[in-house]
């Protein structure tokens, strides 16, 4: 099923086509807005409509917004603190390298670590198959100097959720609702976390279509609800810089954000889950895209329909 609000003027040499991959796709729900007008509303069904989505790694870019608050608010004094502050057993490693691994690095997920998630783990970390993840992490060998290079990496968001739990004293999932959730009124959504207990920082969430769109629109916002600044304008843009070209095929990588390359305005900016699930920003167009998917044999697939769209 889908929806056009009447008072939108939809271009239809762009929509009609993009409605018909919807439907001919496994996509399960899309929610398009430009400005605070719904420009597009599709489910597959009425289960698909109110579905809690899991949204895989559009979970990391949730991270990166809590781990800006967290600094914000002085948790967190700076994003170049090294994390051998937070994980004091890095001093006991024989590799002295990951003692000068910073917050920064994690966040740009340039550590170092040896993690071939996007390479013979087939997207899947290894991690989950330990009775501790956080050890895990920081157990991996290193094969590149911290900062030199980005290597798709859940450890590092992994590792920033361990670092906000400590830092808060509370849960990562406890911590977004007091000073996010609540106030965009994001409700009804499972966070899972490891087994000690730690929410997942690369992949945890299942949220529905509706809440994935507010979390995008309030990067639109540029990190206000209402009249509340919640997160400043300079962290999201810092954020969604590009930073590090790795994979010539998706883009640049911010912090915990992926940034168009030549297809884009640069100020298009997407946070991307296994299996095609997006959370899409265009600020050049005043435009989010939320969209969820069942195209694990090609997670891209939706996102080279969005950009065809918003091009």
């Amino acid at each position: 099923m889908f929806e056009f609000p009447n008072q939108i003027q939809i271009n239809d040499e762009k929509i009609k086509p993009f409605v018909s991959y919807l439907k001919k796709e496994k996509v399960e729900s899309c929610l398009i807005s430009v400005g605070t007008d719904i420009l597009l509303q599709y489910s597959r069904n009425n289960k698909s409509k109110d579905k809690l989505h899991k949204i895989n790694s559009c979970t990391k870019s949730i991270t990166s917004c809590l781990i800006g608050i967290a600094v914000e608010q002085g948790l967190i004094s700076d994003i170049h603190t090294p994390i051998v502050h937070y994980f004091p057993s890095l001093q006991q490693d024989q590799d002295i390298r990951k003692q000068s691994i910073t917050i920064e690095h994690l966040l740009s997920m340039s550590a170092g670590f040896d993690w071939p998630e996007l390479g013979e783990w087939n997207g899947w970390p290894a991690m989950i198959h330990s009775p501790n993840w956080v050890d895990y992490i920081l157990e991996r060998p290193l094969n590149a100097e911290p900062g030199e290079r980005m290597n798709y990496n859940s450890g590092c968001s992994h590792l920033l959720l361990a670092i906000l739990q400590q830092v808060s004293g509370m849960s990562a999932k406890d911590f977004a609702i007091k000073v996010l959730f609540s106030s965009l009124k994001i409700k009804d959504f499972i966070w899972h976390a490891d087994p000690q207990g730690v929410n997942i920082g690369g992949f945890g969430i299942h949220m529905s279509i509706q809440d994935m769109h507010k979390f995008g629109s309030f990067y639109l916002n540029k990190g206000r609800c209402g009249k509340r600044q919640l997160l400043s304008e300079e962290w999201i843009s810092t954020s969604t810089q590009p930073k590090y070209l790795t994979y010539d095929g998706i883009g640049y990588y911010g912090h915990h954000w992926w940034v168009a390359g030549d297809s884009l305005d640069p100020s298009f900016y997407f946070a991307m889950g296994m299996g095609g699930q997006y959370i899409c920003v265009d600020h050049s167009q005043n435009i989010v895209v939320a969209l969820t998917s069942d195209t694990y044999g090609d997670t891209f697939k939706p996102l080279r329909a969005i950009t065809e769209l918003l091009r």
